[in-house]
């Protein structure tokens, strides 16, 4: 009980409005050049918004179709916002025919480190 307490405090002190969304993405073969170039045009255009602390792309070692946009939001609209923005809407119709499958965003609160360490 009393380290359920604890942790409890501890996650309290670090809970914010942050939003995290890990969008897992696995590309049809021959189109992840053109995937990770227009991965990149979003990525560049999306970390000037004010509402994103963090926008990374990462790819997998032993599966290199395979991706992970790694999307840190200071709010939920924020991410709403970024939606609207003509450089997403690039992106998504860009890549919409070189995904092997569905895009799968997963959403995370952000416990730590607080808002001023991303």
């Amino acid at each position: 009980m009393v380290l359920r307490r604890r942790l409890a405090e501890a996650i309290g002190d670090h809970r914010s409005d942050m939003l995290i969304v890990h969008v897992h993405v696995q590309v049809k073969p021959g189109q992840e050049d053109a995937f990770v170039a227009a991965t990149l045009e979003n990525a560049r255009n999306s970390v000037q918004e004010p509402g994103i602390a963090r926008f990374d792309v990462i790819r997998e070692t032993a599966d290199r179709s395979r991706f992970v946009l790694v999307e840190v939001y200071r709010s939920p609209e924020a991410a709403l916002r970024h939606k609207e923005t003509a450089h997403y809407a690039a992106w998504r119709d860009a890549v919409a025919d070189m995904m092997a499958a569905p895009r799968n965003g997963v959403k995370y609160e952000n416990l730590f480190p607080a808002d001023e360490g991303w």
